[in-house]
């Protein structure tokens, strides 16, 4: 019989929110085994970072690699109307003092190997193309995982904590059926990458760009990369962006492209590099983060609309949370749900601030050069928002004048369960 190898913490998946959690979860002195069903490096989309992410990568030790890097500065977000009209660009430097005040827009491959290399220099064990085919449980604690090796083997790991950072696969979640979607944020994207497209100067060189079609709830991003490449995507909803539409989906982006004054003078003469993809981007989030053995952390735990790019820092704000809590549970030698769960309401609480000003995003009564005439005093508050500042500093100001300002849907879909009582 196989003998089954122990762990302090398995993590399954090796992306932004792994990667980080099985880092500081080792910096504390624990082993660690994370498993990552691919190989890296890996394409993904989301290259764009909001500055908060700053103290998460001071803490994994990788700031010098990022200001070392190629990947472009980012210092700003600038929304553009249907006719092409764009706001000021909301400087992150007007509310952020320091170095944090400024990002960057990464290529994800580059981007998550640096982090998964990260995690092995900190003293994580790490294997790639190795598949969990089942998290396994001694009633309703986990206790480990089998995973089948790149050579077919299959080995039983035992672990006191395992994480699920398996993305939007959400392998605990599914399994538990933890997983509640939110019905107003039902939207997919079609995306792509150009060469050679028109990007702003100096400072403006790196921001990120939102800018409406002028079609209801429909957007496009543009995220300038390096070597002189653009991320460029259409966001809408499902059932007017994609379903009924004749022609694929390079059909479709044209179409979209065509009705958005501002990505056409950008792209003129820009070079597409590869064909149309399409991902869905349905938000949702998770009834629990954590029971007796076991943690959510990053999209395994929840999605949010990808419009102020927020899906890298809360993965990697999730990963501190979770970090912390696994530290501090096993300290206890109590690897329990309600410890193991113990920032579910703080990290929860943040999430719900930038979930709020999406809704305002896409209400038609919303736009910011309105909203800030009303209310002047709600930029810095809004910038925070932007900055990603919401488990440091409060918007509650901001929250309660978006909702003065136009009417945001009363659906709260991520109501946590308490954990089991002991």
């Amino acid at each position: 019989m196989t003998r089954t190898e122990q762990y302090d913490v398995i993590v399954v998946g090796g992306g932004p929110a792994g990667s980080a959690t099985a880092t500081m979860v080792a910096q504390a002195g624990r082993s660690v085994l994370l498993l990552e069903r691919d190989v890296f490096p890996r394409f993904r989309i989301g290259e764009s970072l909001m500055p908060a992410t700053y103290w998460t990568l001071e803490r994994l030790g990788v700031l010098d690699q990022m200001k070392c890097s190629h990947f472009p500065k980012k210092e700003s977000v600038q929304f553009f109307s249907p006719g092409g009209r764009g706001s000021v660009p909301f400087y992150f430097s007007e509310t952020e003092a320091g170095p944090s005040a400024q990002t960057w827009q990464v290529d994800r491959a580059e981007f998550d190997q640096m982090l998964l290399d990260n995690a092995r220099s900190n003293g994580v064990e790490v294997h790639e193309d190795t598949h969990v085919t089942e998290v396994t449980f001694d009633g309703d604690r986990a206790t480990g995982v089998n995973a089948r090796f790149p050579d077919g083997q299959i080995r039983p790991l035992a672990a006191r904590v395992v994480v699920d950072a398996t993305g939007q696969s959400a392998m605990l979640a599914q399994r538990l059926d933890l997983r509640e979607g939110d019905p107003n944020l039902r939207n997919c994207s079609l995306f792509t990458r150009y060469r050679g497209a028109v990007r702003g100067q100096g400072r403006d060189e790196g921001a990120t760009l939102i800018l409406y079609t002028g079609k209801p709830r429909t957007w496009f991003w543009f995220i300038p990369m390096p070597d002189d490449v653009v991320s460029v995507g259409v966001v809408g909803p499902v059932e007017r962006l994609v379903q009924g539409r004749a022609g694929g989906p390079q059909a479709i982006f044209d179409e979209e492209a065509a009705s958005c004054p501002a990505i056409l003078e950008r792209l003129e003469g820009a070079e597409q590099l590869h064909e149309i993809r399409a991902v869905k981007d349905f938000s949702y989030g998770c009834r629990r983060m954590a029971g007796d053995g076991w943690v959510l952390v990053g999209d395994a735990n929840g999605f949010l609309d990808p419009i102020y790019s927020s899906g890298v820092f809360l993965a990697l704000k999730g990963a501190e949370f979770v970090a912390d809590s696994i530290v501090a549970a096993l300290e206890a030698n109590d690897p329990s749900a309600k410890r193991l769960g113990r920032h579910a309401a703080e990290y929860a609480g943040g999430v719900d601030a930038m979930r709020r000003l999406v809704y305002a995003y896409y209400s038609p009564e919303f736009n910011f050069a309105t909203f800030l005439r009303e209310y002047p005093d709600a930029k810095d508050e809004l910038v925070n928002l932007l900055i990603g500042n919401v488990f440091r500093k409060s918007i509650a100001g901001l929250l309660e004048s978006m909702q003065e300002f136009c009417e945001l849907p009363g659906y709260e879909p991520f109501h946590l369960e308490e954990a089991p009582s002991e």
